[in-house]
């Protein structure tokens, strides 16, 4: 028997009915959350939805063409084109990838260690933009500037930072053939590069390695820190002595990070853990050389 969805209620009922052999309960419920929020465009805390708020056919309809799309794994923001990330909204599609939590963890750091900085920063690799986007308008007196070697992803990182309404400088650049004459110096360089090694595809989730761009999270097994040694020679030459490097990295690679950010004369480092206990982010300073 067909159910009629005509309430929230009857929302939940549905997703929880037809995805319970796709998804794990808590994910089920994670996934409803974010689905009524866009489609019903509550921007309420879910705690205060009531239960018997209507839900017109239209709405009802997009709920039923989303659920088939999720059977299929592909991920439920690029099926509504859109996620949430550090208080922002943000545009996605397949040339970009999925912000995750711990490069919230990222963005966090920076703010909280960084408040008034009026100086520049360069996210170097920003994908959707989510770092650089979130970081000027968290920290307005900063002049952001980001970059990408995907001109795709350049296009809706900039939706993105007007979606948001702030200003953010794009540069299409490539880290590993870098051009140190297209920027001005700065203060801060962060990054989030593709550092998943070819020989952990097999750890991955299926709707990770069938939807998500994989230019932007793999990285060979011979040289898995490629991205961040083409960060550090550009480095070299823009940061200001003192100057402040933040990554996000591989959860298995925190003590090699922490050797190559030393062989370029980066000091006061350290290695920090995101919210699962796991190696997530290095930070380091260049001083006067």
């Amino acid at each position: 028997m067909g159910i009629k969805i005509q309430t929230i209620k009857d929302i939940r009922f549905y997703l929880s009915r037809e995805l319970h052999d796709t998804f794990p309960e808590q994910e089920i419920r994670a996934v409803t959350n974010i689905i009524i929020r866009s489609i019903l465009e509550i921007t309420r805390p879910y705690k205060t939805y009531l239960t018997d708020e209507p839900v017109d056919s239209v709405q009802a309809s997009r709920i039923i063409n989303i659920t088939a799309e999720l059977k299929s794994g592909k991920p439920i923001q690029y099926i509504l084109g859109e996620t949430f990330f550090y208080g922002c909204k943000f545009k996605l599609n397949g040339s970009t990838l999925i912000p995750r939590p711990e490069t919230e963890e990222l963005v966090d750091l920076i703010i909280r260690e960084n408040s008034g900085y009026q100086g520049n920063i360069i996210d170097f690799g920003t994908g959707s933009g989510c770092i650089a986007v979130s970081i000027a308008s968290n920290l307005p007196g900063s002049l952001v500037t980001a970059t990408d070697i995907s001109r795709e992803a350049l296009l809706i990182a900039s939706e993105n930072a007007k979606l948001n309404n702030v200003k953010v400088s794009f540069v299409e650049d490539d880290i590993l053939n870098p051009d140190a004459g297209k920027f001005e110096k700065t203060g801060i360089i962060v990054s989030n590069p593709p550092y998943v090694r070819e020989s952990e595809k097999q750890l991955m989730n299926k709707n990770v390695l069938d939807f998500e761009p994989h230019r932007a999270l793999f990285v060979t097994d011979y040289d898995p820190l490629l991205y961040y040694k083409g960060i550090l020679r550009k480095g070299s030459e823009i940061l200001e002595s003192p100057g402040k490097i933040y990554f996000e990295i591989n959860e298995s690679l925190g003590n090699l990070m922490a050797q190559l950010l030393e062989s370029y004369g980066i000091s006061d480092i350290h290695v920090i853990k995101d919210i699962n206990g796991k190696d997530r982010i290095i930070k380091g300073i260049l001083h006067a050389r």
